[in-house]
């Protein structure tokens, strides 16, 4: 009976035994952290640009639980995934765009941000894990933001969270932006718009001229007469404020042609915004002056000038400083500007905390309204883009302008609207 020959097993050191397979580097490792008392999953998922290894992590007390999160971390990767980073937080993401995602904005505009974010995003959301912050986690966030703030803050806030998250989704700290998915609730109605009088705007033209502030005063009157957004007349430079020289047929500034003329301007072309620019294209202007505008800016100017004198000025006052300067000639403050318009709004008999000087660029739409100007001229004037803007934006203050209808119903059906 023939036999088959059995292979005789190999001695061991003879160099032919098998070699054990090894994991190829990158592929992660599951390893047990003593300190931790935790199973930890790792992988590397790149390399930063001095070359240093970019590794994702995850943990759990259960070996199985762990070796899932691995592996669930390596088919991200095949599939061309971001590997999240388990450990950041919205707290992060948050400060990481206030600090890199805000370029060349205006200041205010940062401060507002900032604000918002480390007032309300930060503290209600922060400490969630970014990569476990849910859509409905959003949504129930707004709604709570919406009982004590404004629509347009509610955008706001919603903003800063979409950016940043966008921002790090950018960076593969989370596959995903929740903050896209949700919708943002009505808030609380925000502060009624509302306009002076004539016979309140009249009183509060008074109350500025008895005032003595010659600078305030010049505010008032030029906002309530040529409706001027506040951006506007706080980067208002005497260059810009020009009279038509008859002789040279030109339109000059003060400073070169004088003001021993008929008609000035001025020319609202700068903003206290980033970069200088005004709102829109259509907000640059050439607005021409109401003698009462030229009257305050010409005791301005000699107020300021005399001021300069009595200061030892050896040397003229440069054309392009501003008309309504801060105390060292700078660009002056908002606040600075608010606290001198209530003084002169308590004169008036006004009650100060109800008034704001953005509101007698309210009170020039509605009194050209009430007086019978189109919309259309007061749209050019006020530097809107188009009719529809003005008619969205002061609807309270436009009077109704289709009244051909009526008239011509009253004229056909003849009627007398009874005492009530």
């Amino acid at each position: 009976m023939s036999t088959t020959p059995v292979a005789t097993p190999e001695e061991p050191g003879d160099g032919n035994e098998p070699r054990k397979a090894t994991r190829p580097r990158g592929d992660g490792g599951l390893r047990w952290s003593e300190s931790r008392q935790r199973w930890i999953a790792e992988i590397t998922v790149g390399y930063t640009p001095a070359g240093k290894r970019i590794v994702r992590s995850a943990s759990d007390k259960h070996k199985s639980r762990a070796l899932k999160k691995l592996q669930q971390k390596l088919r991200d990767r095949e599939d061309g995934l971001p590997s999240e980073d388990t450990r950041y937080t919205v707290a992060q993401a948050v400060e990481n765009w206030l600090e890199y995602g805000l370029p060349d904005r205006d200041k205010n505009t940062v401060k507002n941000r900032t604000s918002l974010a480390r007032n309300h995003v930060i503290p209600d959301l922060g400490a969630r894990k970014l990569r476990e912050l849910s859509a409905d986690d959003v949504d129930r966030w707004l709604a709570r933001k919406a009982k004590t703030h404004s629509t347009k803050t509610l955008k706001e806030m919603h903003s800063i969270l979409k950016r940043a998250v966008a921002r790090a989704q950018a960076r593969d700290k989370v596959k995903r932006n929740v903050a896209l998915l949700c919708e943002v609730p009505r808030g609380k109605g925000g502060r009624p718009s509302k306009s002076l009088s004539f016979k309140q705007a009249v009183a509060l033209l008074e109350a500025a001229e008895a005032s003595g502030e010659a600078d305030m005063h010049t505010y008032v009157v030029l906002s309530l007469l040529t409706g001027a957004r506040t951006e506007e007349l706080r980067a208002l430079r005497w260059s810009h404020v020009v009279a038509y020289h008859d002789e040279r047929e030109s339109w000059l500034p003060v400073d070169e042609a004088g003001w021993k003329h008929r008609e000035f301007a001025k020319y609202v072309w700068r903003s206290v915004r980033r970069g200088g620019d005004t709102k829109t294209e259509k907000s640059r202007r050439s607005l021409k002056l109401p003698a009462r505008c030229v009257q305050a800016l010409h005791d301005l100017y000699s107020a300021q000038g005399g001021a300069h004198m009595d200061a030892g000025g050896a040397f003229p006052l440069p054309s392009d400083r501003f008309v309504f300067p801060d105390p060292d000639g700078g660009e002056r403050d908002a606040m600075n500007v608010l606290r001198g318009f209530r003084r002169v709004a308590e004169r008036a008999g006004l009650t100060p905390e109800d008034w704001t000087p953005r509101e007698l660029r309210h009170s020039f739409v509605s009194l050209l309204s009430d007086n019978g100007m189109p919309t259309e001229n007061i749209a050019r004037l006020v530097g809107h883009s188009s009719t529809r803007v003005t008619e969205t934006i002061y609807r309270h203050e436009l009077r109704p302008v289709l009244e051909d209808g009526a008239t011509e119903m009253d004229r056909i059906f003849p009627g007398v609207i009874s005492d009530r």
